[in-house]
């Protein structure tokens, strides 16, 4: 980002005070990075939402490796706390990825695979970034000599504290480290008892004194120290050596790193403060907030506001919140942007796009440059419109001005912003502008409102309306004498007065004029469509009625054809087939809702299809075994109908035995098994034919041959549902009792 950039997004950050919030953000960066984050916006947004539904431990702070890869290009030797830094992030790193965590955040860890020669080169480090001297032998016993000379020393002194020679001279019985050297404080006239080099005078007038006795050990432990830094510095070349063949490895976690640390600033600073995160829709560029904070404010309201249309104009009483209500709205875009977190309603809000957000704000009158308030705000409005897709907020635009001759000139200038898809938000005291801007459809007023009985701005807003200023109100409210009021409220006059009162309701008549049309327009429109949609529905609902209309016109003659081949067939058997036939392929009736709520009860006379007969018993309101016709039936209530009590006529059924009896039996005994299978066909077809469920079958039981033959024919004819021999009262095991 440029140095011009980045000076322009600071102005505009102190213009909408975020100075505090911003750093506030900024210290939860593990390393100084920018406020935007390069890529895919959509894609970042997705990374700190999934990180943001995650427990972890903020990443520790790190240096830029800018300079780190660098040296390594140029194969150059990196110190031990350079190395450290990388170190930090790949550990880092392996904490995260232990975590196991699923989701996107779990298959990025995956891509982050740590070469081996750098776990070789990472062992060396302690947790606190010293070198683990114990993974060498040399060091390790070079360290252990320079503790042996540090206790020599610290015996010596105690030795000559201890000294009856000395103890005259001491102040005090303690070691001192000053200057990097142990010393002991002493009066003046030491050196008759003591030998040593001063190193410093305290407060008192007392001498710091390095004895000579200890200089020997410490020249040793110099010795020993430049052994041991000769030894690091080739640890350094060998770890500088492997690092830069892992140059790409370290731009990979660099740039990872860079990502992450982006993330988790954004979420760990949300958490901290109760703030939420929201990006900009790149779709549209509407503005909804739903109770956002400014952060700067210590005691706030939350606001509520929709910017939906191109222009915003606040109006409304002074010092009522109109220039922090600007500041909302343009803080609230510029931190979507950059999906910095902020407090407002997240579920509830909607923020656009905007490539640029541009504020005029501060009064630009320069003595230095000889230019003047209105000079000024004519350089800022040029620069405006050097831009498209920009958000522009203009507090008090009428500002160094005739507010008639600046409403007219602003008026065009705002026309023209839009034309060139700018979004605008003006604040003015000034009813003039406000006025010619009402008629527009694509201008949203809102006035800051007043509290009369307080006399004090309520810092709360209302749509559709324009504000008054209360200037009068305003002076006495911060000390303005009552006589000079007054008197000020002559020299304005009552006709002024009206004037405003006029324009300000005109323009709300005329605002309210243009939303009931609108919503009459919108009513009308709905109205068609709902025409449109009753006719379509009519129309389909008659292709439908004629499509089934076809269908059943279609199966009928192929029924009826079935059937008159049947009958022109002439034998019972051809018939028969032929009317099962035809019945497969009359439509089937659709299941219908049981509309029948008569209560049944035992003895009531009821119709069950063509026949009547009684009810002899109930079973849970839904089963009945009936009587009709000499035969005891069960069947479902649904299927019943009531009747009057009239006498039942025994309907005659099919006769089969030589003696011609009507029933719902058919008496095979004495026949041949061929003419038992014809006289049993018939009798079904017959049954059928007049509705009967069930009916029973005597063949007796004899040689069992013909049992034998009526099983065989009841199990093959399609009509039977099941049959069983019948009970010992009707026959037993030489009658069946089937169910079609």
């Amino acid at each position: 980002m440029s140095i011009n950039k980045t000076s322009k997004i600071d102005i505009l950050i102190k213009q909408l005070d975020l100075s505090e919030h911003i750093e506030q953000f900024k210290s939860f960066f593990a390393r100084e990075s920018s406020l935007y984050i390069e890529g895919d916006q959509e894609l970042h947004f997705k990374y700190i939402k999934a990180l943001d539904n995650l427990e972890f431990k903020a990443p520790p702070k790190v240096a830029n490796f800018f300079n780190i890869k660098a040296h390594l290009k140029k194969r150059g030797v990196l110190n031990f706390e350079q190395i450290f830094e990388i170190v930090k992030v790949v550990r880092y790193f392996n904490y995260f990825k232990n975590q196991e965590f699923e989701g996107i955040i779990g298959k990025w860890m995956e891509k982050i695979e740590v070469h081996e020669k750098f776990v070789e080169v990472e062992k060396y480090f302690k947790v606190d970034g010293l070198f683990n001297e114990n993974l060498d032998e040399m060091l390790f016993g070079l360290t252990k000599r320079i503790k042996e000379h540090k206790t020599n020393m610290n015996e010596s002194m105690k030795r000559l504290m201890s000294s009856s020679k000395l103890s005259g001279y001491l102040v005090d019985t303690q070691i001192h480290l000053i200057n990097n050297e142990e010393a002991l404080l002493v009066r003046g006239g030491f050196n008759h008892v003591l030998k040593g080099a001063v190193v410093g005078r305290s407060s008192g007038g007392f001498f710091y004194v390095s004895p000579d006795i200890i200089l020997k050990s410490k020249e040793q432990i110099r010795f020993i120290e430049q052994e041991k830094q000769a030894i690091f510095y080739t640890y350094a070349k060998e770890f500088s050596s492997v690092l830069s063949e892992l140059l790409p490895f370290i731009n990979f976690i660099d740039k990872e790193f860079t990502k992450f640390d982006n993330y988790q600033a954004r979420v760990l600073f949300a958490k901290s403060k109760n703030l939420q995160l929201i990006k900009s829709s790149k779709n549209d560029s509407k503005i909804i907030l739903k109770d956002f904070i400014h952060p700067a404010l210590a005691k706030p309201k939350p606001l509520s506001v929709d910017f939906s249309k191109n222009i915003l104009m606040i109006t409304g009483v002074n010092a009522g919140g109109k220039t922090m209500l600007l500041k909302s709205i343009l803080a609230s875009a510029f931190m979507a942007k950059y999906i910095i977190p902020m407090a407002l309603n997240e579920h509830k809000s909607h923020i656009g796009s905007f490539k640029t957000i541009l504020s005029i704000i501060d009064d630009p009158q320069n003595v230095k440059n000889d230019i003047s308030t209105f000079a000024g705000r004519m350089q800022e409005f040029s620069k405006i419109f050097e831009h498209k897709s920009a958000l522009v907020g203009i507090d008090e635009i009428e500002l160094g001005t005739d507010s008639d001759e600046a409403a007219a000139l602003f008026k065009v200038i705002l026309d023209d912003l839009i034309k060139r898809g700018q979004k605008v938000v003006v604040t003015t005291h000034h009813k003039r502008l406000a006025a010619l801007m009402a008629d527009r459809d694509d201008v949203e007023l809102m006035a800051a409102l007043y509290d009369e009985e307080l006399r004090a701005p309520t810092y709360e807003f209302m749509q559709g309306i324009i504000g008054k200023s209360y200037a009068f109100e305003t002076a006495l409210r911060y000390g303005i004498s009552n006589a000079i009021v007054s008197e000020a409220k002559n020299v304005y006059g009552d006709n002024s007065e009206r004037l405003n009162l006029l324009i300000e309701r005109g323009s709300e008549l005329e605002r309210e004029l243009k939303q009931k049309h609108k919503k009459v327009d919108e009513k009308l429109k709905y109205l068609d469509a709902k025409e449109l949609d009753l006719k379509a529905q009519i129309e389909k609902l008659r292709a439908e009625l004629e499509k089934e209309k076809k269908e059943l016109r279609f199966t009928y003659e192929i029924a009826i054809d079935e059937a008159k081949k049947a009958a022109k067939a002439g034998d019972t058997k051809a018939i028969h087939r032929a009317m099962s036939k035809a019945n497969q392929n009359l439509p089937k009736n659709k299941t219908q809702p049981n509309l029948n709520s008569h209560v049944y009860k035992v003895g009531d006379f009821i119709k069950y299809r063509n026949n009547k007969g009684s009810i002899i018993s109930i079973k849970d309101k839904k089963e009945a075994l009936i009587e009709v016709g000499g035969m005891r039936l069960r069947v479902k209530t649904k299927d019943l109908k009531p009747t009057k009590n009239i006498y039942i006529k025994p309907q005659t059924t099919v006769k089969v035995n030589v003696e011609k009896k009507a029933g719902l039996k058919c008496d095979l005994h004495g026949m041949r098994a061929e003419e038992a299978e014809e006289a049993l066909d018939k009798f079904l077809s017959d049954a059928l034919l007049n509705g009967w469920d069930e009916v029973i079958i005597y063949h007796g039981i004899g040689t069992g041959k013909l049992s034998y033959a009526v099983k065989n024919f009841l199990k093959a004819h399609p009509r039977v549902k099941k049959f069983e021999d019948a009970p010992q009262h009707m026959g037993g095991f030489g009658a069946k009792v089937v169910s079609l």
